[in-house]
């Protein structure tokens, strides 16, 4: 670890990256060329920290410049050019690159372009058996060019939406690549998901083409699909064609086109050019209290806001291996198959992410080779309960980033990686991250020039104007405030589908401080530049006047080895009082006596604040989550408030709706 000395009112870093690191990283590069082409300030060789935060005040300052600036760094394909950077700030509604057309599958597939490059692989696909297959750039864009010949012989036209009932697999990434070079919309859930599920997202888009498999493996079992398929294709009218992919050996059912049949003769790629604003995908919000959100994201905001992100963010470029463990059915499935836009090499894991032990994605990135791999805060922390040691048990010497998102990464998840790394490779940079499907990106997080505090994500991003807020509007520094952004990023929604007149999309983001985007997180914002996440805003805890997020208590609770997860929900009743019961899920093995009751109590009163003692402690079979891996908060809230099931929660968002009947029975019980 590189270390350098800090005054003594700051913190340690628990990291920073030496010289030699920071002149090398991409960010540095378009730093200096930024300042030399579009005024950016000059940076500050003897201060990062000063120089990143001189330049992210330039990125919000200077919106227009700096997307600008970002488009011409990555070289971005304008087949027409665009008109100016931002026509109309306004949110929602902002208006970026007016006049441009472009294609975001040509921009991923141009590293095939490249002879030196074509027989590298562009995908490494890996299952269960941990044993990594490429799929090289140029049999990636043979394959996007078969296919999307094929979508185009079957009608499908820009604007038509193409879905994928998938697993993270290459045909998975192929499709939406074709999808894009059409420019059609694709759309995507993971076939875990039932079919309720899946037709409360595909229904609302009315898609034309499925492409799907019939069945997936997963902790070591096959899990057949053909009956939900089946349904699927009943319970979806508009559909034209369904392309059958036999991850399981079955034959393709009456009526349907098989996957080695559109892929058997390569073919070069014709990409619809488009506009800037055109729709690239329909991502879904979790849809816990009513049909989920269909979130439209454009081509061209994706494309430039994704080249930033991983590029000048993540670090990533040819050479790298990208890895992160996801479904189709989350956004970071989408941020994955971007890595392709830089030229990275992109890591696709289907299977179970503990199987056939809980190091299992510590082995996946030993055996890709993987630079950055990225996980959830939830997996960190259990192998640290399981007394996993990966660095010392796996060749893990290319990682040089380990990304956390999902929820807010522990404190002790902080050191934990850290102290397993430098055991053995001596140092990582660990990045946390926070940021949303409703933009596909990140807010705040990974500035690889800049050193790792403890509990805390680095920064905010480039040309991301982020501010936490008082209930005022009133701009808050070092005090927990509402997440807001003040200015619009290339990535937020064009639309909701199906909502004509906009109300849907204003209510979600737009209503508690017009024309700012508040994303519904608690957030501190620290005079050191760093961001602390503390959890959804609509289910923080609020004890006399005292904020704090779920998440904090979460940390401190679960520290403790007989604690598997935990629930903490804050209820308004009333007669004006606010009951705070903790609901625990137990290791196997412990019991929840008094003793265990007043550790709890304890840690909780110690560590974080004597108002925040939950008023009851109750032991529960589980913790329910949407499909997408979230504690369902909100719900269970409604649930204890009296809420009826159906109304408090859409069941086909949540994993377990027997767990939600046992927090319904808990509540009408309650004395």
């Amino acid at each position: 670890m590189t270390t350098t000395a800090q005054p003594d009112h700051l913190p340690r870093p628990l990291w920073q990256p030496g010289p030699e690191r920071i002149a090398r990283a991409r960010l540095t590069r378009f730093h200096a060329w930024a300042a030399e082409r579009h005024g950016a300030p000059a940076p500050d060789p003897g201060d990062p920290a000063a120089s990143y935060a001189a330049l992210h005040r330039w990125s919000v300052t200077e919106l227009a410049r700096f997307w600008q600036a970002v488009a011409e760094w990555f070289e971005v394909r304008f087949t027409t050019p665009y008109d100016t950077v931002l026509a109309d700030a306004t949110m929602p509604g902002a208006q970026w690159f007016p006049g441009a057309t472009l294609n975001y599958a040509e921009h991923a597939l141009r590293a095939a372009e490249d002879p030196a490059r074509a027989a590298e692989p562009a995908l490494l696909h890996v299952d269960e058996t941990h044993e990594p297959r490429p799929v090289s750039w140029a049999e990636l864009r043979g394959q996007v060019g078969a296919v999307a010949a094929e979508l185009r012989r079957l009608g499908v036209r820009p604007g038509d939406r193409v879905s994928g009932y998938l697993p993270n697999i290459p045909q998975a990434a192929v499709a939406l690549l074709a999808t894009a070079a059409v420019g059609a919309v694709w759309t995507s859930c993971a076939p875990d998901f039932g079919a309720r599920s899946v037709l409360d997202r595909f229904q609302q888009v009315e898609p034309v083409v499925l492409f799907t498999v019939d069945g997936y493996r997963y902790g070591g079992k096959e899990h057949d699909r053909t009956e939900t398929v089946a349904e699927l294709r009943r319970e979806l009218p508009t559909l034209r064609a369904v392309v059958h992919i036999p991850l399981l050996g079955t034959p393709a059912p009456e009526g349907a086109l098989e996957w080695d049949a559109l892929v058997g003769e390569a073919a070069e790629p014709v990409f619809e050019q488009v506009p800037f604003d055109h729709p690239l995908w329909v991502l879904y919000s979790s849809g816990t209290t009513g049909l989920p959100k269909a979130i439209v994201q454009s081509q061209g905001g994706i494309l430039i806001e994704h080249l930033k992100q991983l590029g000048l963010h993540c670090d990533l470029g040819p050479g790298d291996r990208f890895f992160w463990y996801t479904s189709t059915g989350w956004m970071m499935w989408n941020f994955l198959v971007s890595g392709l836009l830089v030229g990275s090499t992109v890591v696709l894991y289907d299977g179970s992410p503990g199987y056939p032990d809980t190091a299992a994605q510590w082995r996946v990135a030993e055996r890709t080779g993987a630079t950055l791999y990225g996980t959830s805060a939830a997996y960190v922390m259990a192998c640290r309960k399981a007394g996993v040691h990966p660095a010392r048990d796996f060749d893990l010497s290319r990682v040089a980033c380990v990304a956390t998102t999902g929820s807010p990464l522990p404190p002790d998840g902080f050191r934990w990686i850290h102290d397993e790394f430098a055991a053995s490779t001596g140092e990582v940079w660990i990045a946390s991250v926070s940021g949303g499907t409703d933009v596909c990106s990140c807010f705040a997080g990974a500035v690889p020039t800049l050193p790792v505090h403890i509990g805390e994500l680095q920064a905010p991003g480039l040309g991301t104007d982020l501010q936490a807020w008082n209930p005022q509007g009133e701009p808050v520094l070092d005090e927990v405030g509402e997440l807001v952004v003040a200015q619009p990023m290339p990535s937020m929604p064009i639309r909701f589908w199906n909502d004509p007149d906009g109300s849907r999309y204003r209510d979600s983001y737009f209503d508690m401080f017009p024309g700012v985007w508040r994303h519904g997180d608690w957030i501190t914002l620290t005079s050191r530049g760093t961001v602390v996440i503390h959890g959804r805003s609509d289910s923080t805890l609020n004890r006399q006047g005292v904020r704090m997020g779920s998440a904090d208590i979460y940390e401190a609770v679960e520290r403790l080895p007989e604690i598997r997860e935990s629930l903490v929900i804050g209820v308004e009743q009333p007669d004006g009082g606010y009951w705070m019961p903790l609901f625990v899920h137990l290791a196997p093995g412990a019991t929840l006596d008094e003793a265990l009751r007043d550790r709890i109590k304890r840690t909780i009163r110690e560590h974080l604040s004597p108002r925040h003692v939950p008023d009851e402690i109750i032991e529960v079979p589980g913790v329910p989550h949407t499909l997408t891996g979230k504690r369902i908060e909100v719900p269970v809230k409604r649930l204890l408030q009296g809420t009826a099931l159906d109304k408090a929660v859409n069941p086909g968002s949540v994993d377990d709706l027997d767990l939600l009947r046992y927090y319904e029975r808990l509540a009408r019980e309650r004395p």
